[in-house]
């Protein structure tokens, strides 16, 4: 055999040994590891192989769990500690807002406070338990009860005190009304007594505490008291008031110090709610420290509250005063007047506006009767107060405001504060009829006592006062003798007539031009427009009847503040002057914040021509009351009828401006069923005109008292 072949077969030989081998030592190692082997020492070795791979494991699980919980503690203190740190500042305090002091209202003067808040003591109740439980729950009612005889006890024996319900219920022991830690206001104003007693008395009334608050008050004469307005709770004007809602819906997105709180008192009427911002100053703070369950602990940390701006009125309190004085007794008069021209037995209302002609400032506005405001004093008015003031809250010299009577069925029979001007409006009837070229400056007309209008065979009189006939006249003694045919045969009639434009809306551009029918741009809450009749006229019956009512002053209501309005605009020749009732606006530190200017909402262009024929008219009506009157004044007194539960029922209308060389001020005045406006509106306009002549002066000096004379010359 060769050498080469027996060398392969010895390499096979080898291979096959060494498998065998290989084969045997797994299977001696498969008898080593096998559970019944019964060999104690192999059991033993594998034993001992498990449990150091078992542990092994152990120790690298609890490894990597170390590491885990090192890198996240090293994460929170390091990258999240700030910020758990302020979490955890705001858990342990919650922040109750402070309400600011308002800002007082003055006067023009700046002598006389019309409205100021003072402060005064409350008591407030914190949440300290867990009221819902019975026991804690019983021991707030006999609280309740014994807060209930401490009042009575040591409270003002003229005011009427809480009853142990209104008690509880003001400590909202179930968080249904405040938060728990929110402090309940359980009363204000305390006595002096009830002071003592509560600091005396401190450890037993470990809930409470008495805080430093305050009141708005309003002046004891009761000046401009619809003007100026009155507060109402927060709580309660975010229900009805649009601005309030939207702040409440908002409140998340207001800073803290601008946040309004819920028993807070806001504007809500007036100047008060108008200039409610100003008035208003920014929140303090109160921090509470709270534990795990909300419960108050701890010191409390206050800081303290913006004080409000003040504003300085254009309203003069002395002017204002006698504006109310003079309404109030010369109603008194026409209701017991032995003059059939004067007697008129239903005049019970009256408002009166005196607006300065050349800078558009308001120095009286009085919407009589009136009512003492201190009934909303604490942001809230009882029912019985209620029912008293109801019809005198509103303010009838720029919204409509109920007759005073009453009785619901009585008062219907009679008219409210918004009245047709009446022969008032007969200067602008005569200038818009001399601009459309309806007449020439010194064309004449034949009155006869009426005029007709209609389709022929059905034609409507119109007639004169008391039917007069005046014969041949011309525009300036169509106004002195207030001839109601000349208005609708030269002016309505002829307006309609012209075949070129639509009379109707030719006569709405005038009168809101001269501001009747539009807002005056005072920026009052809840002023409104008037309302134009004639549109309605004109779209229910026809467009002839609408003009020729419009042109003696039948078919348009209009507010007393936009007569005002329209009588300095009379006497400025054509500026229609933005009322202004706030001269300027002072903060706490009594630097000027903010000042008002003069400001002229628009001008209507007329020839000079045209408005001395107008002011020649007007200077020669019959007023009663001037005699004695030391300025050339112009004037025109209206007496509008209106159909009221089926009665025709005369409204007294009057409007006058002084010095006629170089107006200053310009005065209006309504009386509801006053009848004949020369007796029942214009000498109340007399004795504003003197008012204001004592306080600033017509001719910018102030002089002294006028004789008030009355006059008793007829119409």
């Amino acid at each position: 055999m060769p050498l080469s072949l027996r060398y392969d077969y010895a390499k096979l030989g080898l291979e096959v040994k060494g498998k065998s081998q290989e084969c045997n030592a797994r299977k001696e190692e498969a008898a080593l590891n096998h559970s019944n082997s019964d060999d104690p020492q192999k059991n033993e070795i594998s034993k001992r192989r498990h449990f150091s791979f078992r542990l092994n494991g152990f120790f690298f699980f609890t490894f990597v769990v170390f590491t885990v919980l090192i890198v996240r503690l090293a994460i929170l203190q390091f990258v999240e500690g700030p910020t758990m740190k302020d979490a955890e500042l705001r858990l342990s305090y919650k922040d109750n807002p402070i309400a600011p002091m308002r800002g007082t209202i003055y006067d023009a003067s700046g002598k006389s406070r019309i409205a100021y808040s003072t402060s005064t003591q409350s008591l407030y109740f914190n949440m300290d338990k867990n009221y819902s439980t019975d026991e804690n729950r019983e021991e707030a009612l006999k609280m309740a009860k014994k807060l209930e005889e401490i009042f009575k006890t040591y409270g003002d024996p003229n005011e009427e005190q809480l009853t142990a319900k209104e008690i509880e219920e003001r400590m909202d022991l179930t968080a249904r009304k405040n938060y728990s830690w929110t402090p309940r206001l359980i009363k204000t104003g305390l006595s002096n007594k009830e002071i003592a007693y509560f600091l005396e008395n401190k450890p037993e009334f470990k809930a409470f505490e008495v805080v430093e608050d305050s009141v708005r008050n309003y002046d004891e004469d009761n000046v401009a008291v619809q003007l100026v307005g009155y507060l109402n709770k927060f709580s309660g004007a975010r229900n009805n008031l649009d601005y309030y809602k939207d702040l409440y819906d908002r409140r998340k997105e207001l800073p803290e110090e601008m946040r309004y709180l819920e028993t807070e008192g806001v504007g809500a009427d007036g100047l008060e709610l108008m200039y409610q911002e100003q008035l208003r100053g920014k929140n303090g703070s109160k921090k509470v420290p709270v534990n795990v369950a909300g419960r108050s602990i701890g010191q409390v940390e206050v800081t303290k509250p913006e004080r409000g701006n003040d504003l300085y009125l254009t309203i003069h309190k002395s002017v204002q005063e006698k504006t109310e004085q003079a309404i109030m007794d010369h109603l008194q008069k026409l209701r017991t007047s032995s003059n059939s021209l004067e007697y008129a037995p239903n005049a019970r209302s009256g408002y009166a506006v005196a607006m300065e002609v050349d800078t558009g400032k308001v120095v009286a506005m009085a919407s009589m009767p009136d009512y003492d405001p201190n009934v909303w004093k604490n942001g809230s008015i009882s029912s019985a107060d209620y029912k008293e003031s109801s019809l005198f809250i509103t303010n009838g010299a720029i919204r409509e405001a109920p007759a005073p009577y009453q009785d619901d069925k009585e008062r219907s029979k009679h008219p409210g504060s918004l009245v047709y001007l009446g022969s008032t409006m007969k200067p602008l009837s005569v200038l818009i009829g001399l601009q459309e070229k309806l007449f020439g400056l010194h064309e004449t007309y034949f009155d006869q006592g009426y005029a007709e209008f209609g389709r022929k065979g059905y034609e409507t009189k119109v007639w004169n006062s008391s039917r007069k006939y005046n014969g041949y006249i011309d525009a300036a003694e169509a106004l002195r003798v207030s001839s109601n045919a000349f208005m609708v045969d030269m002016i309505g009639k002829r307006l309609y007539s012209r075949p070129d434009i639509n009379g109707v809306e030719v006569w709405d551009k005038y009168m809101e031009q001269f501001g009747l029918g539009v807002l005056t741009g005072s920026g009052l809450p809840r002023e409104i427009e008037g309302k134009k009749d004639y549109l309605v006229e004109a779209e229910t019956n026809n467009a002839q009847s609408a003009l020729v009512y419009s042109s003696f002053g039948q078919l348009g209501k209009y507010t007393t503040l936009q007569l005002a309005q329209f009588a300095a605009t009379l006497a400025s020749h054509g500026k229609r002057m933005k009322p202004q009732f706030v001269d300027k606006i002072v903060d706490a530190n009594g630097n000027v914040v903010q000042d008002y200017k003069p400001e002229v909402l628009n001008e209507i262009h007329f020839d000079d021509a045209y408005w001395d024929l107008v002011e020649r008219g007007m200077s020669k009506v019959t007023a009663h009351g001037f005699d004695g009157f030391p300025y050339n004044f112009t004037r025109k007194t209206g007496t509008s009828q209106q159909s009221v539960a089926g009665k025709l029922v005369e409204n007294g209308v009057f409007i006058a401006y002084a010095p006629s060389e170089n107006p200053k001020l310009a005065v209006a005045v309504v009386v509801p069923e006053g009848g004949y406006g020369s007796f029942s509106a214009a000498p109340i306009a007399r004795q504003i005109f003197d008012a204001y002549d004592e306080a600033v002066g017509l001719t910018g000096t102030p002089r002294k008292p006028a004789n008030d004379q009355a006059s008793t010359t007829e119409e």
